[in-house]
């Protein structure tokens, strides 16, 4: 069964998309939407063997894609990644700014070098890949750029890195949607609470016990799906948002809404979007289901 995607075949034939973070997770799951879609995908990541099983399931499907190991922290292997995909496909039609990570810390006990790598992975990063796209091809052709932030919004607690990266990301994006408006390129992003993907197995036992205990935080009570969350991405990138720019699309359940003055009802309403053929429950989530069993 192919990817069951809400959008029409052949939406972006003859698009290049880069999708950092492409070998795993929210990276991976857009990168099959886009492929299915009839896009050329140039997926970025630290490590080639995660990167090549990708595009082996992508050619599988049919899909097109080239692999490129960056580290998005890395100026120069960014450039160079960026001329790759230039010589390889000739042209970049969109950008996925995925690629990212934090871990869980209480603020009092952050290191300032801790601090700084993850200010580095979510938001230096991301603004050397975004005005590296820019000045190399859409400067002169337009384009379409997605970043990826967070459920940031009131704070977030025990993540005040990342908390201020992907915040400092938001009103970049908000900002490179106004000054590079007039090269035709539009800059949006999507904020994600608990998507249910490989990254939550990358966090430590203590991390593990606090991601189960948030569906029932959730107005929708549940875990998001990758699938989900790459739509939103997928409509950002089409034709159809041409007169978005400088937005943000939450995909998070209504997390944000809750209030402490409302009490939230358990139920079982929302029924997630499984659009993604060849997604994988997260192993901690399948371990918590075959103890529940």
């Amino acid at each position: 069964m192919p990817y069951q995607s809400v959008f029409r075949d052949g939406l972006f034939a003859g698009r290049i998309v880069i999708v950092t973070g492409g070998g795993s997770g929210i990276g991976r799951c857009t990168a099959h939407e886009l492929a299915s879609l009839g896009a050329t995908v140039a997926i970025w990541g630290r490590t080639a063997e995660k990167l090549e099983a990708v595009r082996g399931e992508i050619e599988a499907d049919g899909g097109r894609c080239s692999t490129h190991v960056c580290d998005i922290r890395d100026e120069t292997q960014v450039m160079a990644s960026i001329d790759a995909v230039l010589a390889q496909h000739g042209r970049i039609d969109g950008l996925v700014n995925n690629a990212g990570g934090q871990y869980r810390a209480p603020m009092e006990s952050l290191s300032t070098k801790g601090f700084e790598a993850v200010v580095r992975n979510n938001l230096t990063g991301g603004f050397i890949v975004m005005r590296e796209t820019y000045l190399r091809w859409m400067k002169a052709h337009g384009g379409a750029i997605v970043n990826i932030i967070a459920d940031i919004w009131h704070g977030w607690p025990d993540y005040a890195h990342s908390g201020a990266a992907r915040g400092g990301m938001l009103t970049l994006s908000e900002t490179a949607a106004c000054e590079w408006a007039s090269s035709g390129v539009r800059v949006n992003t999507v904020a994600p609470g608990g998507i249910a993907s490989s990254g939550f197995d990358t966090y430590t036992p203590e991390a593990k016990a606090k991601i189960r205990e948030y569906p029932p935080t959730v107005p929708l009570q549940r875990y998001g799906t990758e699938a989900e969350l790459s739509a939103a991405i997928v409509f950002l990138l089409s034709p159809a948002a041409a007169y978005i720019t400088g937005s943000c699309i939450r995909v998070d359940g209504g997390t944000p809404n809750a209030r402490g003055t409302w009490k939230l009802q358990a139920h079982q309403n929302s029924q997630p979007f499984e659009g993604f053929h060849r997604a994988r429950m997260p192993e901690m989530l399948q371990a918590q289901k075959e103890t529940d069993a």
